[in-house]
């Protein structure tokens, strides 16, 4: 139930904030008169490891310096009073019945429902909301939505939850409330997330790694095709589903399996003709993923930054040709990306169909490397791309 909505949406494509702290703060003193609690969490990158954590596999995000900021205090109503710092907009809704709702609104009320749900008492609140995670680029707002204004429940109706508890019930958010039925990465690494380094989480066993990634003289840069991926979540929806039914196929033979996981290359091979072309695609490309995402593990851990880039490579061909979830705009940046030689790696990122591809790129070469990915971008598809800089930080946290 309920519809699939952005929350970038939310936000404009290019803003930038020298303070936006205590514009968040101040934004909410003048709607509601009072002090409040503040809390931020960050949008996400994923090196590698895409659409394998709702195959109980394994993805390596982390947490960048890009944030959605939650101002709130209790109001001693049962009413959810919420101001939308980019839309200048005030909302409310009743917490006597929360069901959910178009707009990026129902994540705040799935939230609270999946608190409650769980057996926790959250009331009545008034809640400023902004950030700058960018318009459509595939950071996951939906999870820092998520992760920061549950954080702060947490926090102001002191839940005691860990981090990990406050994930699953964005988690639950998404399935329920927005209709998605993504996995855990998104909201692990918006709440995980540790500075200087990623994390190699196993999305079955939710047991998870940090892994240094200690590479001062290159920088991840995105590159926002401006695509819309509008085909997102009803496309990320069917893949799902067409793994699982390879999975099921396969458990004729191989009962112990649970998910694709459990399976490897030799095993899908052995019974291709049994699976239809589609579903054995994308059931090749998340068995070669897993791989390649322990590999890439294995690389960091070594500081052999050009041998995980090329995996990074490798995964762009697979999300683009196997799994069908690129675009051409992504694969153009893609190749491009691949013939400056300053590029170490680089891919699409996140569910697909427009967004972000992320690169790693020599620190000295950035400069010019933006403006020669948006020059050749600008003259083959007539439009500006936007180019961010990132780095890696902390997750969710109470400011």
């Amino acid at each position: 139930m309920g519809k699939k909505c952005y929350p970038n949406e939310f936000w404009s494509k290019n803003r930038y904030f020298s303070s936006m702290k205590e514009q968040v703060i101040q934004s909410f003193r003048e709607q509601f008169g009072k002090e409040p609690l503040l809390a931020s969490s960050p949008g996400r990158v994923n090196l590698i490891g895409e659409h394998t954590d709702y195959n109980q596999g394994f993805v390596l995000p982390a947490a960048i310096d890009k944030k959605i900021y939650t101002a709130i205090a209790k109001n001693e109503t049962n009413t959810l009073n919420v101001w939308a710092n980019q839309y200048k907009q005030k909302l409310s809704f009743s917490l006597e019945e929360i069901y959910p709702v178009e707009g990026w609104a129902t994540y705040l009320l799935g939230m609270i429902f999946h608190f409650r749900q769980a057996g926790h008492t959250v009331s009545g609140v008034d809640v400023v909301i902004d950030g700058n995670v960018p318009l459509g680029a595939g950071m996951s707002s939906s999870a820092a939505v998520c992760s920061a204004f549950g954080f702060a429940l947490n926090e102001m109706f002191g839940m005691g939850l860990t981090r990990m508890d406050i994930a699953l019930i964005g988690q639950k958010t998404e399935h329920v409330f927005a209709g998605v039925k993504c996995g855990i990465m998104d909201q692990f690494a918006s709440l995980h997330g540790k500075k200087g380094h990623v994390i190699k989480l196993d999305c079955r066993s939710l047991e998870y790694e940090y892994i240094p990634f200690d590479f001062p003289d290159y920088k991840i840069v995105l590159v926002n095709t401006m695509v819309s991926h509008s085909l997102a979540s009803s496309e990320y929806n069917v893949r799902r589903q067409q793994c699982e039914e390879g999975v099921s196929i396969l458990q004729n033979h191989y009962p112990g399996i649970s998910s694709l996981r459990d399976v490897n290359k030799e095993q899908l091979e052995m019974h291709q003709a049994e699976l239809s072309d589609i579903v054995y695609r994308r059931c090749s490309f998340i068995v070669h993923e897993n791989e390649r995402l322990l590999k890439g593990c294995a690389f960091l851990n070594k500081g052999d930054l050009k041998s995980f880039g090329q995996l990074m490579f490798e995964a762009h061909e697979g999300l683009s040709k196997w799994y069908e979830v690129s675009c051409k705009e992504s694969d153009f940046l893609v190749e491009k990306a691949k013939e400056f030689e300053a590029v170490m790696g680089a891919r699409q990122m996140g569910g697909g169909f427009g967004g972000c591809t992320i690169n790693i790129v020599k620190q000295a070469e950035v400069e010019k490397f933006s403006s020669y990915i948006i020059d050749l971008y600008k003259k083959e598809f007539a439009v500006l791309p936007l180019v961010y800089i990132t780095q890696i930080e902390d997750g969710a946290k109470i400011i």
